[in-house]
């Protein structure tokens, strides 16, 4: 068996799926469907009794996309207070269940949490943006766009 420590994740082992290989620099390890194993890993965490570490909430979590900082606004938290939950394993009851419920509603594919968890991380990756409005036949219809110069983000 191997010891998955990928993330920090002290307590995943796995029977199979994977290849050791000698290296001129050691021992490398490659994974088959990693995609399928994060999920698998997830899914456990999510169901899991009792709380999640910090390690556990930081790979459900980073599974996701999400940034500390996204999680954060999501919440009503700072970023600085995400990272401090995932370093010292100390996340408040109703967050721990809050990222589980999440992540099996993305799981079991519930498009409303899929739309938060990327209107989230746009908010991480967008700063600068303006809001076009046009009306067309009595409705009117927004977009969001964003303004690039030479590859970054400007005012709008």
């Amino acid at each position: 068996m191997y010891h998955y420590t990928d993330g920090g994740l002290q307590n995943v082992w796995l029977e199979n799926g994977y290849v050791e290989k000698k290296t001129p620099y050691g021992k490398a390890v490659a994974f088959q469907d990693l995609e399928g194993l994060a999920k698998a890993i997830c899914l456990a965490l999510a169901r899991k009794p009792g709380k999640l570490t910090g390690a556990e909430f930081r790979y459900v979590r980073s599974t996701m996309l999400l940034s500390q900082k996204s999680l954060g606004v999501m919440l009503g938290y700072t970023e600085q207070a995400v990272a401090k939950w995932e370093k010292f394993g100390k996340i408040p009851k109703a967050i721990d269940l809050y990222l589980r419920v999440m992540y099996l509603a993305k799981n079991d594919g519930n498009k409303r949490i899929s739309t938060m968890i990327d209107a989230a991380n746009i908010i991480d990756k967008i700063a600068n943006t303006k809001i076009v409005v046009t009306e067309t036949k009595r409705k009117w219809i927004s977009k969001i766009e964003t303004i690039e110069v030479d590859g970054e983000l400007q005012p709008a």
